[in-house]
This record gives C-alpha cells, structure tokens and sequence, in this order.
C-alpha cells in the first residue's frame, strides 16, 4: 500500500497544468537531482543536463526534449506529478548516457540464418538459434564456433583497418530480420537499458512500472498478435509484469509463444553488448513466426506485397510497445536516433566555444524556459496565469537626450507642471513625517556630526531610517498600457497625433517627481502582450530572438507556440527598491519612441544593433488583470498605510472585464485606492469604481497627476491633519476632501 494519496494523474492535472511551460518548471524542481544521477550513471562530475528541442549526448553534456515529458503527463495512473517528473527526467538520461549503437561489424554469418527466405527445417531452425553471448566482446578464451582456433592463430596485425562489409547494428538487423527486428530490437534494448539502471532508483522505478501497467492492459486489447508479443517481452525485460501475470492478458496462441521465448528473455540482462541483444532479437522474431505471429511471407508473393507486410509487422511492433512505453528520442527508430547522434555532434562542436553551449540551447527551449520560470499570478476568481516580469531594456537610455528635450516641450503645451510640483503638499508630507518619528537624528534633524558625515561622503544615510516599515505611510504603483494601439494616432483638435502613450508617460515623469519629492515609496510599469524582449536586447537582437523562437516553436509545439510567444509581459521601469535617478533616463528614452514612433522607427531601421527594442510594442491585446493583480501584490510589500494603484489605458481587457471589476474590488478591498483612467474608452467605468476617461493628452496628464493629488489629500485628513497642523491653504485642503 502507498503511503502517498492515490490519484489518477490524468484527472488531477487540468489542461493548463500539461502545457510545457509547467512541465518545464515542475522539472526544473527536480533539475539537481537529476544532474547527480547523470553524473554518477556516467561517472564524470563534469557532466551537465539542459533542455532543448532536439535531444543529445556527448561527453560532458545531456539535453533533455522536454516534450518527452509532456506526454507522461497525459497518462492515466496512480502516480503524482512531482513524481512523473522525475521518473521521466531519470528516465531520458539513462537512455541517452546508456544507448550506443554507433559501432560497425561485418553481419554475423550465424545471423543469416534469420533470413526469411534461407531453407531450413527443424534441424536449421534449432541451428539457429545461436548462444545470446556469442558477439559479447570480452575477452576470448575460445572460439564458439570453431574450438579448434586459438587466440594465436588469429592475426590482430591488421585490426586498425576498418573493414569493407561492416555495417551500422540497426542496418544489420533490418537486412536480416526486415523493420521487424529493428522494431522488435529497439523495444528489448529499451527494457534492458531501464532494468539494470533503475535498480539504483527503485522509488522512480516503480513509478515507471505504475505508468506501463496503468496502460498496458488498453494497449493488449487493441494489439495484433505481433504487438501483444513485443509488448510482453518488453514488459517481462522491463521487470514491470511477471511472465504469469503478463500471460493472462495475451491471445492464447501468443501465450504459448511467451513459454518458447522465456530462455531468451531471460538472458538478456546479463548481455552488455548491444550485438549481443541483437541476436536476442533475432531469435525472438523466429519464435513468433514459428508460432504464426507476423504476415510476412504470409500470402504476398511480390517484393512490393513483401515489403508492404514487412512494414505492417514493424507498425505492429512499433505502435503497441510505443503505447505503453515512455519513448524515447534515441530508442524510438531509426530515423529517431540518428537526429540524436547528429544532434550530439553539433553540441560536440559548440561546447569548446563559450556563450550557447554552456548557457542556452536552442530559441524555442530559452522562451519555454522564460515562460516557465515567469510568476504565476492568480486572481479573485482562482484563475491563474504566467506573466513574464522583467526590467525594460536599458538602450532606451541612449535616446535620453531627445527624450528629455520633448519632454520640456510637451509639459509646456500640455499645461504640466515640472517644477515643485507637489506645491503645498510638501509641507503636510514634511509635518506627517515628523509626527510619526521617534526623536532627534530618527526625525531627520540634523546632528552634531553631520559635517563628519558630509566629509565622508555619507549624506543620503543621515536619511536612512526613514524607510522603516512603522514611518512607510504611502507607497504609489503606476502602470501604462503599452501595446501598439497606445502609438497610433488620435484626434487632437483638428488633427491627429499619437499621443495617448506620450501623454500618459508624461504624467508618470510628472508622479514620478512628485513621489520623490514627497519621498514616497513608488514604481512604474508599463505592460503589453507580445514577444517578451530582455534587459540588454537591441532592436536586432530582439527581432532575431523573436523570429528564431517562433518558428521553432511553431515546428515543436504546434498551435501552442502563440501562447508561448504572445505573453503578458511586466516591464519594470522602476521598481520600488530603485533610486528614481537610475530610472530618469530611461524614461526619458521610452518618451522619446513614444512622442516620435515613426522617427524612433526610422533610428531603429537605420541602425538596429545600437536601437532599443522598439518592436516590443507590437500589436497585441493586453490582459490587465493580471498585471493589475501583480502589481498590488509588489505594492502590499511596502507596509505603507496608504497605497494608491493607477492603471492608464486606452481600452478594456481582452481577458475578461468581470474578472478584471473583481480584481479591482479584491485590490480595494485590501485597503489600497485604484485609479482607472481611460483613453477614449468609457468602458473603464465598468470595471473600476474611480475611473476618469479623457479625450485630449492635457486631460491625460491632469488626471494622473490631480487623481493622485487629491486622493493624498483625502489620505491626510483622514490621519487628523486638521487637530495638528495649520496653514494658510487650510480652506483648500477641507475644499479637496469633501
């Protein structure tokens, strides 16, 4: 009896939770484990595991096809999760570190034997059946087949010198034995390889027995003769059903089969030489067509009938094993294999060379990888989602200068105030402050030491303390929409002008001063949906990374790849642990493609390696409630007493717009203000219950600021300003809180 709640796998797990970024992210809790089992599997502590598209082996690197585990994920078992991921981590590595089918011999003249059309009665029949250990390559004390030849009467002279005839395994057995015994082959040699190395993982190794038993009973049922008799060899090498037990599920007459093929199966694990199970599989095929098991040679008498029944007996092999098995990369076919040798070769090239081999691998892997180590943000009604949260690219710094220059010139026609701009505020934040510190240097009051301390350089820590959690009393989040639609032009007056982006990352240059000014804790954002670009990329690299990425995607993932590529996306343009000095230009940068896109486009055409990202801002829809839900997770972080959260864009979700009206309440109910602020769209007043829709950049830049305004008004008269502080604006302040 297990200890662990039993469950089905496949009804545990909904849809969302068998996508590959989550199965991706549930391996990557597992990834050490894993690599310590490869590197004592091979012995070498260098050794290092990665995922990729294409699965590989060389001397020092593993890559892993994440798809592999995808699939063990559908399966219906008594198994959980974490533990699916790592069996079938453990799993690919054995496979990949253990299969070796490279080396190339002369066929065996006993293997001809096996021909499907040699003459041969009983007698040859018997004759053939060959000793399993006979192409074993240890070291010889006498010939099997010859006792009479020494080991000196045997010239080695010549052994460097490759020989004519010799031939790769999976081509010797497919000239002997036909598809069939490559089929039968690959299934017997996968069941050998998992046998004798998951004896050092039993725990793993019985939830490999529990996910093939859990399907082999549907896959017995639907099975040609051929197929129940592959299956159940590999089932009894696996060590995953005992021969009775395996027996009861089979056709009677392949039951009988099973009896005549024991003596090979159970050999099998004492061989360690790959030619070695060949024989094994060779003689197995005998067995079955001794017992009437395949077509081939059945009726058709033309090469073309041959051929056909040839494939149906490998199809037969192939589909039935493959049903119940994990398969896979280097034991699934031919063709199969060879990708994963020609795959190890190419990563046997790069691993001299510093940067992809060691830090990544292939497009479409980094982008799965990116979406699956992203935070999962839930909402009020229990749906969940990934979103990609990083810091905006960094080159935009390179545009501060013009940005910095549009912005005087906008905040000048524009009606926005750049200079003192919390006015009278100051005062009652300075007051507010004090009144809540302890005494003395904690009130920021200037100290006998402080020309020591300007001496020294240490100004800004004559200040420190006043981020203590007991005097945080307000904390501000601004987010800004920042899809495509907020670059195209609008009406203004009698002309149109994109502004809505411009003018909304005014009104956060304008918040953001304020902030500092009052030293309130803030962050800034700007959200979208779209192929999430890094910190350091530049127009070309992003464009390169994009395109790269969804092909590859669109070829391993199918329909999935526009999930994995349009994602919702966080861009941090300062976060609440940075300094607003570090994050000036960077705005600055973000205006300056926002006030002039097609110059900014033009700049980024004419010299992309040097040019931010600008085609980040792609034409998406975005799915606010999420970045919504995130961001007041952040803000909840700051301990303050008074949050305010202002979402700016120019239309509703493309989510849901009751989930988005129930986040927003969640958001409030935990004692923060949201602000929503629409452009030209006044379905923002259906979502949130403070909300403002503007027609013109100047009621933009107004609202932002005046709403954050007038709600620290209401924040500090309801702290009792009124008993404590008093001041000519008295009248104003009792005018902005009623």
């Amino acid at each position: 009896m297990r200890d662990r709640e039993q469950s089905v796998l496949s009804e545990i797990l909904p849809p969302e939770e068998r996508a590959i970024e989550a199965v991706v992210a549930r391996y990557q809790r597992v990834a050490p484990a894993v690599t310590r089992f490869a590197r004592s599997l091979s012995g070498n502590e260098d050794l290092q595991v990665r995922l990729g598209t294409q699965a590989a082996a060389t001397e020092n690197t593993i890559i892993l096809d994440p798809g592999v585990f995808q699939t063990a994920y559908a399966r219906s078992a008594p198994v959980t999760p974490s533990e699916v991921a790592l069996t079938s981590a453990l799993h690919e590595v054995i496979h990949l570190i253990a299969t070796d089918l490279d080396e190339e011999r002369p066929i065996p003249k006993e293997w001809h034997a096996f021909r499907p059309e040699a003459d041969h009665d009983e007698d040859d029949f018997e004759g053939a059946m060959v000793p399993v250990g006979l192409f074993q390559l240890s070291e010889m004390e006498e010939d099997l087949i010859r006792p009479d030849v020494t080991e000196d009467d045997i010239d080695f002279e010549e052994e460097d010198e490759p020989d004519p005839n010799a031939v790769p395994l999976l081509s010797a057995l497919n000239a002997i034995g036909g598809p069939a015994a490559e089929a039968l082959f690959l299934s017997i040699e996968d069941a050998r390889q998992e046998r004798l190395n998951f004896d050092v993982y039993p725990g793993a190794g019985s939830v490999l027995k529990d996910l093939y038993r859990a399907s082999v009973g549907h896959a017995m049922a639907h099975a040609r003769p051929l197929g129940q008799f592959a299956l159940a060899c590999f089932m009894v090498i696996g060590g995953h059903e005992e021969r009775n037990s395996v027996q009861r599920k089979l056709s009677p007459h392949v039951a009988v089969a099973m009896d005549d093929a024991m003596p090979f199966l159970d050999r099998v694990l004492e061989l360690d030489d790959p030619w070695s199970v060949g024989t094994v599989a060779l003689q197995l095929l005998s067995v079955a067509k001794v017992h009437n098991l395949v077509q081939e040679g059945a009726a058709s008498t033309t090469q073309q009938g041959r051929s056909a029944e040839m494939e149906a007996d490998q199809a037969a092999i192939a589909d039935t094993v493959d049903a119940v098995r994990m398969v896979t990369p280097s034991l699934a076919n031919r063709e199969s294999y060879e990708q994963t040798r020609t795959a190890a070769q190419s990563v046997s090239a790069e691993e001299g060379r510093m940067g992809e081999a060691e830090t990544a691998g292939d497009p479409a892997t980094d982008q799965i990888m990116k979406v699956s180590t992203a935070p999962t943000v839930y909402l009020p009604t229990g749906q969940g989602g990934k979103l990609i949260v990083t810091d905006i690219p960094r080159r935009f710094i390179d545009w501060a200068p013009q940005g910095r220059e549009m912005l005087a010139k906008a905040s000048t026609d524009w009606g926005v105030a750049q200079h003192r701009v919390s006015g009278e505020l100051y005062p009652l934040f300075l007051a507010n402050q004090r009144r809540g510190l302890r005494s003395g240097f904690d009130a920021g009051d200037l100290s006998p030491y402080t020309p020591l301390l300007l001496g020294a350089g240490l100004y800004e820590r004559m200040f420190e303390r006043r981020d203590l959690p007991s005097k945080r009393s307000y904390a501000l989040s601004l987010l800004v929409d920042g899809s495509a639609s907020m670059l195209q032009p609008r009406k203004v007056g009698s002309r149109k002008s994109p502004w809505a982006m411009a003018a909304a990352l005014l009104g956060a240059w304008t918040l953001a001063r304020l902030a500092d000014e009052l030293q309130i804790d803030f962050e800034l954002a700007i959200f979208n949906r779209s192929f999430a670009t890094d910190i350091q990329d530049s127009e070309a690299t992003y464009r390169e990374k994009r395109a790269k990425a969804t092909a590859a995607l669109r070829q391993a993932q199918g329909g999935h790849a526009e999930r994995l590529t349009r994602t919702v996306n966080h861009y941090l343009i300062k976060g609440f642990s940075q300094r607003w000095r570090g994050s000036e230009d960077v705005l600055a940068g973000l205006f300056y493609a926002a006030a002039a896109p097609q110059d900014a486009a033009r700049e980024a055409r004419r010299n992309p390696d040097e040019s931010p990202p600008v085609s980040m801002f792609e034409k998406a829809a975005n799915v606010d409630e999420f970045n919504l839900a995130h961001a007041a997770e952040r803000l909840a972080t700051q301990n303050a007493k008074h949050r305010i959260l202002v979402v700016l864009a120019d239309g509703m979700t493309r989510g849901s717009v009751q989930t988005l009206a129930e986040t927003v309440a969640s958001v409030e109910h935990s004692g923060a203000t949201v602000l929503g602020i629409g452009i030209g769209d006044d379905t923002v007043r259906s979502a949130y219950s403070r909300a403002q829709v503007v027609e013109h950049p100047r009621e933009l830049a107004s609202a932002m600021v005046e709403g954050v305004r007038s709600t620290l008004y209401r924040t500090i008269a309801a702290a009792g300003v009124d008993t404590w502080w008093a001041h000519a604006g008295e009248r104003e302040l009792h005018d902005q809180t009623t």
